[in-house]
């Protein structure tokens, strides 16, 4: 058994990335926001990002907005500001400030709507597929061992620099600059054995070294730990978590998901008194919705996560045996480890972190 898993690291690390660089990517402000222009300016300085890889839009502030919106001040002036420089096919990611829009509103409900979020929009826009597209489109880089390439994959990774506020955004930032690959990777089933959910959170054990893993079968649900590097949950979909903080000790470069259908839904921040609650009790909803939220995460510490800013349905959340696989055994990136996890472009997710965050492969301690 220690001869495979050792072989199996040594595989992990033959086909490990060579990662992201500054080069390929670009980021997106939006000039009628002042955190988007802050958190902009804080990230092209820490990552040394060449000015002519900036794009600037000038659109509403609102974190939803319709199709033509969308279409005329967010797709139409970033794929002519990739397409005037040259840039279309250098760049390899985009990368969304808080201030851009967030969720396009669509029509039609389930897996027919043409709601959206604005970033996994914009993962199409290299071959513009998307259009109004009603549904959700096949992710070409979904469970992909390879590093991401243009040859290989049409598309376009997107990550988000948000939190509740431009300090939650740019102390995310620094934080990526300071990942390391060390600690454990937390995963919290809810006692559901032949759940996928569960099923996908075993899956994430098997894929880890057992000493970097602490797995919760039973119906407790994981707090206080430290020296987290991954965290993967139901979030308020178990019953039995009530608290919006578990009360990590989160390391640099640490990751979350959770299966939570409007986590993504808003970066504005509760009230402080805020709690988890239920669908009934439509008086104390957040953003018209009583669930988790992603931007609680990167308040804590997590240096990215994922979130959903509409219903995506079970079967298009982040899988956490891709995810932690690829960013800590593999060395892959946050951009590339999240979106090798996601099943589908053109639909709900949302990836929040810098794309160029990485801790290196397995071995690298």
């Amino acid at each position: 058994m220690a001869a495979a898993r050792a072989a199996g690291l040594l595989l992990a690390a033959a086909l490990a990335s060579p990662g992201l660089n500054r080069e390929q990517v670009v980021v997106i402000v939006n000039e009628s926001s002042p955190d988007s222009r802050a958190i902009g300016e804080h990230y092209v300085r820490a990552r040394g990002i060449p000015a002519r890889q900036v794009c600037r839009i000038r659109t509403t502030a609102e974190e939803e907005i319709g199709r033509a919106e969308y279409d005329r001040d967010i797709a139409a002036p970033v794929r002519r500001f990739l397409q005037q420089r040259g840039l279309r096919d250098q760049i390899l990611c985009l990368v969304t400030t808080r201030g851009v829009p967030l969720k396009i509103r669509g029509g039609g409900s389930g897996l027919t709507t043409t709601a959206a979020s604005v970033d996994s929009e914009l993962t199409t826009l290299y071959s513009d597929k998307a259009a109004d597209l009603a549904g959700p489109l096949p992710n070409p880089y979904y469970q992909s061992r390879k590093p991401f390439s243009r040859k290989d994959f049409p598309m376009y990774l997107v990550t988000r620099l948000a939190g509740y506020t431009a300090a939650d955004a740019k102390a995310l930032i620094d934080r990526s600059l300071r990942a390391r690959n060390a600690g454990i990777v937390a995963l919290d089933q809810r006692g559901s054995p032949m759940d996928p959910g569960d099923l996908w959170l075993g899956a994430a054990a098997r894929s880890l070294p057992k000493e970097r893993v602490r797995l919760e079968d039973s119906k407790i649900v994981l707090t206080g730990l430290r020296n987290v590097i991954g965290y993967a949950s139901w979030g308020s979909n178990d019953a039995n978590r009530k608290e919006r903080d578990p009360g990590f000790g989160w390391l640099p470069g640490g990751l979350a998901t959770q299966y939570v259908s409007t986590d993504g839904r808003t970066f504005r921040e509760p009230p402080p008194g805020w709690r988890l609650t239920t669908w009934a009790d439509r008086g104390h909803h957040w953003a018209g919705s009583p669930q988790s939220l992603t931007g609680d995460f990167i308040r804590q510490g997590a240096t990215g996560a994922s979130g959903h800013v509409y219903e995506p349905f079970l079967i298009y959340a982040p899988r956490p045996q891709i995810l932690f696989r690829a960013y800590l055994v593999e060395g892959r990136t946050l951009a590339e480890s999240f979106w090798a996890s996601i099943p589908a472009l053109s639909w709900m997710n949302i990836v929040v972190g810098d794309p160029l965050c990485r801790v290196g492969a397995a071995g690298a301690e």
